[in-house]
């Protein structure tokens, strides 16, 4: 299968506790329910890094609602996105048909890599 899209996004776990702390409302402006739940401040910091990063290979658009991407992960799986409305459609007219997501925070950095095929 072609790529047809690679982001990758970093975040500074601090800074995004303070813009957290700082607006209460941005948790669920940015988070569904299921990506929120019992999710420490470094796993949301790099759920907010996949946003970005799967944002970067859709080619950066500015019409995507985040609610329209959730990062999701069973017992014992990978990471992997659900996407529905405007991301949904924007990967649709990219001819992407599978991603592919790498996370990890480590010394206050979170980070995600995103693989779109075609």
């Amino acid at each position: 299968m072609p790529i047809v899209g690679v982001g990758v996004d970093v975040c500074e776990v601090g800074r995004f506790a303070a813009s957290l702390e700082r607006t209460p409302a941005l948790r669920q402006r940015l988070f569904t329910p299921a990506e929120v739940a019992g999710r420490s401040l470094e796993s949301l910091a790099a759920r907010f890094a996949a946003k970005e990063a799967l944002a970067k290979a859709l080619g950066a658009p500015g019409d995507l609602a985040w609610h329209d991407c959730a990062v999701l992960r069973g017992d014992g799986e990978p990471p992997r996105f659900e996407l529905s409305g405007t991301v949904q459609a924007r990967a649709a007219a990219l001819g992407a048909r599978s991603s592919h997501l790498s996370l990890s925070h480590d010394g206050g950095i979170a980070t995600a890599f995103v693989v779109l095929e075609g």
